[in-house]
């Protein structure tokens, strides 16, 4: 019977254990390379490989990172996302983790270091009063949330503070490997992946790397603020050529063209706001408004403010924003003046304007031309005060004084002609 007993607990033994490693082996674990300048693209790239650890409800999700920084609105929206993801998280830097790349490594869950990396070196830049205040409180709240110490956080980002040995005050916090470690910053440090899945007990998980898409990819290339400064001086000139061509809408196609590669990279991933793309719509909106009503101001000047508070903000709102905005202004002027010179001996330009002149020798007349009459005497038929009529050399012309009041049937002569108008005083 006892001999019976344990060859049934014993068999029980191997049918668990083996279900449990098949349960172990169906469980994903998903990994995200991050290499480079964080923004945009990139915080796509992490939020996909977030969404697919839910779907697959993965046992952990891996953020492998190597970044020198980049965009602090890119790398909050990533710091966000994996503060609220329910799969557990693993940040594994694997060279570096500075500045943008600090603040999300310190959202994860875990740290885990490769020999040699490093991590923090967060000053802002610009690194004004304002920005630092900002900044260092994201550390320190993002640290607090994860169970880490605010302090080597704050110091990550604002110099004057200064942390133990690492960094005197004066000096940004940026850990080592081993001295992240050592103080609680990191979990311990793994040699490779396959160290760090065997550390994590993960080993036996089924892998799978999310690697950036085309849209990402083009995300990341429309996303850099030269190819913004670009796109904006492409709409400018394009919005000055329609104007100077007069509607044929070439100009407009361009443009529109233009913006919405410029205010849609984001929505293609899904990451992008609405702010902008309303203002530059509003403002054109506004333009067009101005157009049929010539002169009155109101709709063209808050149309331009508009336009040119998205192109602000689409560059990233800040002291660089007004440099770029300014580069793409120029820019576009240069291009228009350029094109100007070529234009007249264009064809296109050939075909859009007419070029035949309505003269005199083709028989066409503006109107009577009054030089004629200059210095010549006459009377006038009514009283002038200031505007009548006078005879001139056998013609009844409306004529003006120049304020002076004269009679009907006084003596006058002609002072000066504008146009079809001629001015008389007394001869």
């Amino acid at each position: 019977m006892a001999k019976t007993l344990c060859i049934i607990l014993a068999a029980l033994f191997f049918v668990l254990n083996g279900l449990a490693a098949r349960a172990a082996a169906d469980k994903n674990v998903v990994i995200v390379e991050l290499s480079g300048e964080i923004d945009r693209g990139q915080a796509a790239l992490v939020l996909r490989g977030l969404e697919l650890a839910k779907e697959k409800n993965a046992a952990a999700f891996i953020l492998q990172m190597d970044t020198f920084g980049g965009l602090v609105e890119s790398a909050t929206n990533i710091r966000d996302k994996i503060i609220e993801s329910a799969i557990p998280t693993v940040c594994y830097v694997k060279n570096r983790a500075w500045s943008a790349g600090a603040l999300i490594a310190l959202a994860h869950g875990r740290i885990v270091m490769a020999p040699g990396g490093s991590i923090g070196a967060a000053e802002p830049i610009p690194a004004t009063e304002k920005t630092i205040a900002a900044v260092k409180a994201e550390f320190a709240a993002t640290a607090k949330q994860t169970g880490r110490d605010p302090q080597i956080a704050q110091a990550m980002v604002d110099k004057t503070l200064g942390y133990k040995e690492y960094a005197q005050k004066g000096q940004i916090l940026a850990l080592t490997d081993y001295q992240a470690v050592k103080e609680g910053l990191a979990d311990f440090v793994a040699q490779d992946r396959a160290q760090l899945l065997q550390l994590l007990k993960l080993e036996d998980c089924a892998i799978e790397v999310v690697s950036k898409s085309w849209r990402e990819t083009f995300v990341s290339i429309i996303e850099t603020p030269a190819a913004k400064s670009a796109l904006l001086s492409i709409i400018i000139f394009a919005i000055i050529a329609e104007v100077k061509t007069a509607g044929l809408g070439v100009g407009a196609a361009v443009a529109a063209f233009g913006a919405l590669l410029l205010f849609g990279g984001g929505f293609v991933v899904g990451i992008s706001g609405w702010l902008e793309p309303l203002l530059f719509l509003l403002g054109i909106v506004l333009l067009i408004i101005e157009a049929f009503i010539p002169g009155f101001g109101v709709f063209g000047i808050s149309g331009i403010i508009a336009v040119a508070a998205s192109f602000f903000l689409i560059l990233g709102g800040n002291q660089n924003a007004l440099v770029w905005l300014a580069v793409s202004i120029t820019a576009a002027i240069i291009l228009f003046l350029l094109l100007l010179r070529r234009l007249p001996s264009s064809t296109l330009w050939n075909r859009v304007i007419l070029k035949n002149t309505s003269s005199r020798e083709n028989g066409f007349s503006a109107g009577p031309n009054y030089e004629n009459y200059l210095g010549r005497e006459g009377v006038s038929v009514t009283q002038l005060h200031p505007g009548g009529a006078a005879a001139i050399g056998g013609e009844k012309f409306d004529v003006l004084t120049q304020g002076e009041f004269i009679g009907a049937g006084e003596r006058i002569v002609v002072t000066k002609t504008e146009g079809s108008k001629l001015f008389v005083k007394k001869a």
